[in-house]
């Protein structure tokens, strides 16, 4: 289990938000952290700490007026911690290898390889193609949605018609380095993380080696405690809100500690 920290980056500020309460309208979001801080503080500080794998996101649409100075901030990140961040938002093969250039590991793709609430096979191997497979992060993140978890796309605010499975999971794995699953439900609500998504992906860990990342309502020490025993210690964790560098009571150093306990 490794701690995957995060940079999400809303209207040109790091922020913190509740998942579901994203609009592209007026560019809104229920906020829970806003910082002052510019994005290579904590870009400099993950990599003071020796942390590699976390994301950058880009919560703004192309469209948006904000959008270049959330470009800008994505930017900054990534050349604060050239090599140890990933970059998801508005990600396509056309620009893909732009990022990689720019310092990402790898390129966080979802709305990209789906279309019309489908996998778009062509887009994907397109994406594979042009930045290669061990640079490629699947995000599927998910709601649930008559007793099944269906991945969303558009910043998680359309739901798509493919539910997340085992076998989806097997099938993608050829065309990734690793997945990044947020369970929208409780993201951002510090009301505790998915069990049930988590279960579901332990599963899948357990037999195949790609990497999976969960984000979603943790909490605090206890629920990394209880992640890392569901998840059979191989799921790693993003934490958001609940860290005290974004505004929460966790301790951002005793996580790194304990994830860093192997």
């Amino acid at each position: 289990m490794q701690f995957r920290p995060c940079i999400d980056i809303h209207n040109g500020k790091v922020k913190q938000i509740v998942g579901g309460s994203l609009s592209d309208e007026g560019d809104f979001a229920k906020e829970n952290f806003v910082s002052e801080r510019p994005s290579s503080y904590y870009a400099e500080l993950f990599r003071a700490d020796g942390l590699t794998g976390g994301h950058v996101i880009l919560l703004n649409g192309k469209s948006s007026p904000f959008y270049e100075a959330t470009l800008k901030a994505a930017r900054e990140a990534l050349g604060a911690y050239p090599g140890g961040l990933m970059v998801g938002g508005g990600i396509t093969a056309e620009n893909a290898k732009e990022w990689l250039d720019a310092g990402a590991s790898h390129v966080i793709v979802t709305s990209y390889v789906f279309r019309d609430g489908r996998i778009d096979m062509e887009n994907l191997q397109s994406l594979v193609k042009s930045a290669g497979r061990r640079h490629v992060v699947l995000d599927l993140s998910c709601k649930k949605r008559d007793g099944q978890y269906y991945i969303c796309t558009d910043r998680w605010q359309k739901f798509t018609d493919t539910a997340l499975t085992g076998s989806l999971l097997f099938e993608l794995s050829s065309y990734s380095d690793e997945f990044l699953i947020h369970g929208i439900d409780v993201e951002g609500k510090g009301s505790g993380f998915d069990r049930e998504l988590v279960s579901l992906l332990a599963e899948f860990a357990a037999e195949n080696e790609t990497p999976v990342t969960y984000a979603g309502g943790i909490r605090g020490m206890d629920s990394l405690r209880e992640l890392r025993e569901l998840g059979k210690n191989r799921i790693h964790a993003t934490v958001g809100s609940a860290l005290d560098i974004y505004g929460g009571t966790m301790s951002y150093a005793e996580a790194v500690r304990f994830c860093g306990d192997r």
